[in-house]
């Protein structure tokens, strides 16, 4: 790491900057709004806006290279952008054309990717990381399921760049359509709206997964809809665990913030599933808040 890591989350709503030092202190913060509305180019323009703001407000001077962190995922071999919620993003060479915009080098990862890495090595994980034997499973809980893996101070990312990506592996046999073109992902069974839909299906009503969840001891539909979550994020979860057999799990996203994942009960579901009838790791919260992409990306840098 240099004197000073700069890193940029790119959202969809917003384009946050921070810059950190050796000690992973943070020495600048600042937010803009994406305005993705606009274009592909213009997103490119705010990012440069955005970090020359951050360098006319400190006196630090431009860096020779800086992390970012993306809806969707960068694709080296095709070197295009795919799955970005960020539509412009699509299809197209986020990497080159912003490295060319902002005349310096450019190292991007995933959100999920960015956010369990600095979980791992700033929040949540922390103390348990310290062993850089050690691996952490990242997990994004939300509007989508995503995840990232943490070993040896760095992100894995595998042979095709899809390390993590969990949320695309069959859950249900022949259950709902995804995005991706299969059916029945844990994304399609455990994200926000799938739950959402699914409670809907069950009474006729809608409403948003945090009155579901807290309206889980007296309402029926919402009980239901909580017990499939705790018993097919287990099923999922201990497939992973199989496969991978991570040191710490840390749960992220706003299913993620469901109490009862952190029950008996859920660790029960998991252990039903294992290989090892034994749960012996623990499930962590996230302590950044939502700028753990952020100083995720100032950590590839």
């Amino acid at each position: 790491m240099a004197d000073r890591s700069w890193g940029i989350d790119l959202g969809g709503t917003k384009i946050e900057a921070v810059v950190i030092d050796r000690g992973m202190r943070t020495l600048a913060r600042r937010r803009i709004e994406t305005l993705a509305v606009k274009g592909y180019a213009h997103i490119l323009l705010r990012i440069r806006e955005l970090l020359a703001m951050v360098s006319d407000e400190t006196g630090f001077p431009l860096p020779d290279r800086i992390g970012i962190g993306t809806p969707g995922r960068y694709d080296e071999y095709s070197r295009a952008m795919k799955n970005s919620n960020t539509v412009s993003l699509n299809g197209r060479d986020l990497k080159t054309d912003l490295e060319q915009t902002l005349g310096m080098g450019v190292i991007m990862e995933n959100d999920a990717n960015c956010f369990a890495l600095a979980e791992s090595l700033m929040g949540a994980g922390s103390l348990l990381m310290q062993d850089p034997s050690k691996t952490a499973f990242g997990i994004i809980l939300g509007t989508g399921v995503g995840a990232g893996i943490v070993s040896h101070g760095g992100v894995r990312r595998g042979a095709h760049g899809i390390a993590g990506e969990w949320g695309h592996n069959e859950l249900v046999p022949g259950g709902e359509p995804c995005y991706c073109g299969r059916k029945g992902c844990v994304e399609t069974v455990i994200s926000g709206p799938a739950l959402e839909r699914y409670y809907t299906s069950l009474c006729g009503r809608k409403k948003p997964l945090r009155e579901i969840a807290s309206s889980a001891p007296s309402d029926s539909a919402a009980h239901a809809t909580i017990e499939r979550l705790i018993a097919y994020f287990g099923k999922a979860l201990a497939t992973v665990i199989n496969v991978l057999d991570p040191d710490i799990c840390i749960l992220g996203g706003g299913v993620g913030n469901i109490d009862q994942l952190y029950s008996p009960e859920a660790r029960n579901e998991i252990e039903k599933n294992m290989f090892n009838s034994e749960l012996r790791i623990p499930l962590l919260r996230p302590t950044l808040g939502d700028s753990a992409g952020v100083y995720g990306a100032a950590l590839l840098s």
